[in-house]
């Protein structure tokens, strides 16, 4: 069972990531405030779930979430300032349009920027950990997810429906064969694309 605060009496907001390592799309990032006597035996780490499960959760999650925000940041502003930077400003947009403002921020992972002045600590595999990142897991990728599904049907060719832009063998060799779309991160790609094709 994961656990359900950090710090007693702190209102805390679980803070993900997903589509980080993409070739293609923006990266969404989720802010979640659970209900201090939220419990689902179902809730994990997105990655963990199967696809119906976290779409299951994602439907109780915005229902019994105290807030929640998802943002992106687009492929364009991720080759402007990088990846890691790209995530965090997502982040930092998530937090911002919460109804209400937390206190302490629970981010997965071990990187992160002070926002404004409330309190932060990052934790590895945390979404494996708290319920709040946990949750934020969910929202961020099944968002995502649907982003890339309607983007599949403006570019098919490179089948994001099933891939969601990650480096799959077939999404390279699609890269390989017809280049790059305007939706593909320049700043990331395989070496062997960046022999290949050019940027």
């Amino acid at each position: 069972m994961l656990k359900s605060y950090y710090e007693n009496g702190k209102i805390e907001a679980g803070c993900d990531e997903a589509g980080r390592g993409c070739l293609a799309g923006p990266v969404f990032a989720a802010a979640v405030i659970l209900p201090a006597n939220f419990k689902n035996e179902m809730l994990n780490d997105s990655k963990k779930l199967s696809e119906k499960k976290r779409y299951l959760l994602r439907d109780i999650i915005i229902k019994d979430a105290l807030a929640w925000s998802v943002q992106q940041i687009d492929n364009h502003k991720i080759d402007e300032i990088n990846i890691l930077n790209a995530s965090i400003l997502a982040m930092h947009k998530a937090v911002d349009l919460l109804k209400i403002e937390p206190n302490l921020l629970l981010i997965d992972g071990n990187r992160f920027k002070p926002y404004k002045n409330i309190e932060h600590v990052c934790i590895i595999k945390g979404d494996g950990k708290y319920s709040a990142i946990a949750a934020a897991s969910i929202l961020a990728k099944t968002f995502r997810d649907d982003y890339m599904v309607n983007l599949s049907c403006e570019f098919p060719i490179y089948e994001w429906q099933q891939n969601k832009g990650y480096p799959t063998d077939t999404h390279i060799k699609k890269i390989m064969a017809h280049g790059l779309s305007i939706y593909h991160r320049r700043s990331f790609q395989p070496k062997a694309l960046q022999l290949s094709l050019n940027f």
